[in-house]
């Protein structure tokens, strides 16, 4: 059977015309343990927000839909926008158990890569339902879908578009992921998937993290040939030597064309904490849509102003927008870990 890239198909770049973000709608308690209250409302803001510019599609069990519907309209949402699935999730991290869209290069024609999820490794069971979205997504829009019997979460991954693809050591070459696999088998399977040619390998993540290093809390592509990454500025952090490291591996990369790529900091937050624990607070958990870049913020309005000013260069015509993502991340994600982008 053909590859998806073998038939044309590539994963566009975030930044591309979107057809829609998707969304799972909260409902699991242990994800946020003893803060889950203030969560449903935050989700309904961001929706809400995110219907200014586009449509929202939202994965929630029919039972909680009148709850969901009644937040997402108190947050003054655009209705007319706004798509509730009967789709039964055991989480909230569509970028993760949400399928993959592809595009064909030559028609149009936009599908989705179903890949296996774990819950990064089977830390949290069950995930059964999860697994189940990417097929109810592609029989309710009547998309093709493409089964891959390997492991791949959306945020361990980002794609500029044109050929190039980020991604980490320490999420894809974890043996709790694709323990058979080697490297080049690993790089092999993403260009016969997404249609990309280089695979760009950075180290760890940030501390917190339980995805075992997701590359959307650290580098992401904001244009065919800009990488903005995080830095974090302070030598007694923990972070600051993982992402120096990752820093330099950037240092002198270039294009599949034997271009430069363009390298912005990223200024990281200061330390977020919640029951003592250190939170993976990071500003390139940024999602990018129609007309706007939505950004998590953390309430240090010096920083977060400061990243804002960052993104707004590296987006120039995109609004950007902060949303005060304090309480989310205490569930070990934001913006970008709840959804995933459909292409127009």
């Amino acid at each position: 059977m053909k590859t998806p890239a073998a038939l044309g198909f590539r994963m566009p770049a975030e930044w591309a015309p979107q057809a829609a973000v998707w969304l799972s709608w909260p409902h699991n308690r242990k994800t946020w343990p003893g803060h889950f209250r203030p969560i449903p409302q935050k989700f309904a803001e961001i929706v809400a927000t995110i219907s200014r510019f586009e449509e929202v599609r939202i994965n929630v069990a029919k039972a909680l839909q009148p709850r969901a519907w009644s937040l997402i309209t108190r947050a003054k949402a655009d209705l007319a926008k706004v798509e509730l699935y009967n789709h039964p999730t055991n989480d909230s991290w569509c970028r993760d158990h949400g399928p993959i869209f592809v595009k064909h290069a030559r028609t149009g024609e936009v599908a989705l890569t179903d890949w296996k999820y774990n819950a990064w490794g089977g830390k949290y069971p069950p995930f059964d339902r999860d697994n189940t979205i990417p097929p109810k997504i592609a029989k309710a829009l009547q998309l093709r879908r493409f089964v891959i019997s390997r492991v791949l979460e959306g945020g361990s991954i980002d794609v500029n578009g044109a050929g190039s693809l980020l991604t980490t050591e320490a999420c894809l070459l974890n043996p709790n992921r694709n323990p058979t696999l080697t490297r080049a088998e690993i790089e092999q399977m993403l260009r016969d998937n997404l249609g990309v040619q280089q695979i760009i390998w950075l180290g760890d993540g940030i501390v917190g993290d339980d995805t075992d290093g997701h590359v959307d809390d650290l580098s992401r592509f904001f244009s065919t040939n800009g990488i903005v990454t995080a830095v974090e500025k302070n030598p007694r952090d923990v972070n600051y030597a993982a992402l120096k490291l990752n820093r330099e591996r950037l240092r002198g990369l270039r294009t599949p064309a034997g271009g430069e790529f363009r390298i912005v900091e990223l200024p990281m937050p200061a330390p977020c904490y919640c029951e003592g624990q250190r939170l993976p607070a990071s500003y390139a958990n940024f999602l990018v849509i129609n007309g706007a870049v939505l950004m998590p913020a953390f309430r240090q309005p010096r920083r977060d102003a400061e990243a804002a000013e960052v993104l707004a260069g590296c987006f120039p015509g995109r609004e950007i927008i902060p949303i005060d993502c304090r309480e989310l991340v205490w569930g070990l994600g934001t913006l970008h870990c709840i959804s995933q982008q459909q292409p127009a």
